[in-house]
């Protein structure tokens, strides 16, 4: 009986791995090893990303509903704490929406928040 080498599934392994390195600099994405390594540095640099994200994007909500809230003469914690004591339940994300395209009616939610201080 033949002995069976992994070539085919080496070159498979291999052929996928500088595919995901395709377009990095230099030597990462011809030479195998140092695009094996680029390769993983990626994943885990996509995988903080992702968290990151989450992160960045309630910072900016933060920021545009404090912006808008100084606009209507209050700081943002007084109107998160109006908002809760009044039963609003809309979340960071459309409440910055909301502040940008329609300033009506984030200044109702301020005075809604104001009276149930």
């Amino acid at each position: 009986m033949a002995r069976i080498k992994g070539a085919m599934a080496t070159r498979k392994r291999r052929n996928k791995t500088l595919k995901l390195a395709k377009g990095y600099w230099g030597g990462k994405s011809k030479l195998f090893k140092t695009a094996k390594e680029a390769v993983m540095k990626s994943g885990q640099y996509a995988y903080i990303g992702r968290r990151l994200k989450k992160r960045d994007f309630r910072r900016l909500w933060i920021t545009r509903i404090s912006a808008a809230c100084k606009a209507n003469g209050m700081n943002y914690s007084t109107f998160m704490n109006g908002l809760k004591k009044a039963g609003v339940t809309l979340n960071r994300k459309m409440l910055s929406e909301i502040a940008i395209h329609d300033a009506a009616a984030f200044t109702a939610l301020c005075e809604q928040a104001k009276a149930h201080l």
